[in-house]
């Protein structure tokens, strides 16, 4: 492992014990292989070998433990297979997302292989080649897309402490890594304790003795709600309607503002009703809201008359034979252009408990959206913690002791 010590480095100072050195000299940079074309050729595929593609590293939150993919022997002969420990980057599209491979594997072109040289610690040179990736996708070159490549990377400039530094700083962040993965397992844990109660308390599998013995009755939709159509609220905030964050202020949004600048025909949604992508029902994009404001024309207003409880309606209308009763009314000849309009949407009809055994099921669901929610709350707080000791760490604004 070759180390220049310089006191100043790209203009910055380098930290007192630490190296100015390239990615090349500490590392072997290789590219993944697929040589065939048309690479999604079937008869190269379902054999034995693990074949890791872009999404697989992008998805996997820095270790590689699975893959979407594998290889027979024929595929085998026009890829390459890397070993275990060796880390991976896109190079096109998501530039600089990296994972260590977690088991040997092949993959195709659209990433590298990183092998560390001699005493470079592979944990510490994923997380320094993630705080890399803002400045590699702003020197990468530019034609139809950016994308970088093994010349790119070998002459990348990097400034790396000793070994033993290098393994401290790695064994520090990684233990924000086993927190952040511990909670997230405890949200899936979450998430599958709903999915089985839904199942089972949305059917009348599983009802509370209090109620054994009431029957559920039947209704059609416009039965226990009603349209809202309001419009002409251009005073009131701009709200969007998601699918997992629920009725959120539109400047919440990540996604550029499209919306029209007169706002006369957008719709208002008060607190309690229930809106939904008129376009997207289909796909459960319904929300339960909590805010006063208008919504685009593109969103179906419903408003819970009696014999409904909106909480219960909630989780209802995520629940997945609900949702397929929307796919299966909505009109369109193709799902992208399938809608469910408030004519079509009154008159499915679903069977429900009373509104009393709807809101013990609401209270029940509920408590778990909100553990999970505390969950996710914790996991962004641990995210954050982690990026702030990545800055100061691997650029030895704050040193440790090895």
């Amino acid at each position: 492992m070759r180390i220049s010590h310089l006191s100043k480095f790209a203009g910055e100072e380098v930290p007192s014990g630490w190296g100015a050195t390239t990615l090349g000299r500490i590392a072997k940079v290789e590219r993944g292989k697929f040589s065939h074309r048309p690479r999604n050729d079937p008869r190269f595929y379902g054999g034995d070998v693990p074949f890791v593609q872009t999404g697989d590293v992008t998805n996997s939150g820095g270790m590689v433990r699975t893959h979407s993919q594998t290889l027979n022997e024929r595929g085998l002969s026009v890829s390459k297979v890397f070993p275990k420990g060796t880390l991976l980057m896109t190079i096109a599209a998501n530039i600089g997302d990296c994972a260590i491979l977690t088991f040997a594997s092949a993959c195709p072109d659209s990433l590298v292989a990183i092998q560390p040289r001699g005493e470079c610690v592979g944990l510490y040179l994923r997380y320094l080649l993630m705080i890399q990736k803002p400045r590699m996708h702003y020197l990468a070159p530019e034609s139809a897309q950016k994308n970088i490549n093994v010349e790119f990377l070998n002459s990348y400039p990097l400034v790396v402490p000793s070994p033993p530094e290098q393994r401290k700083i790695a064994e520090i962040l990684s233990t924000w890594d086993r927190a952040i993965e511990h909670t997230e397992k405890l949200i899936e844990a979450k998430d599958r304790l709903k999915k089985g109660l839904m199942q089972r308390l949305l059917t009348g599998d599983l009802r509370f003795p209090e109620f054994h013995g009431t029957p559920w009755r039947t209704y059609r939709l416009g039965d226990v709600f009603k349209e809202r159509k309001e419009t002409g609220r251009d005073d009131l905030p701009l709200l969007s309607i998601t699918s997992d964050r629920g009725v959120i202020l539109r400047d919440e949004v990540a996604r550029k503002d499209t919306s029209n600048a007169d706002k006369s025909k957008y719709k208002r949604i008060a607190p309690g009703d229930i809106g939904y992508n008129t376009m997207r029902m289909w796909q459960g994009v319904s929300a339960l809201s909590e805010l006063e404001g208008i919504v685009s024309p593109a969103y179906t207003i419903c408003v819970p008359k009696t014999g409904i409880d909106p909480e219960f309606a909630r989780h209802f209308f995520k629940f997945a034979p609900i949702v397929h009763l929307f796919w299966r009314n909505s009109q369109g000849l193709v799902n992208d252009t399938l809608s469910l309009k408030y004519h079509a949407f009154s008159r499915i009809k679903v069977t429900i408990p009373s509104v009393e055994e709807q809101r013990r099921i609401a209270q029940v669901l509920s408590t778990v959206d909100r553990e999970a929610l505390v969950l996710r709350v914790e996991v962004d707080a641990l995210q954050q913690q982690k990026k702030g000791l990545m800055q100061k760490l691997l650029t030895g604004k704050v040193r440790v002791s090895a």
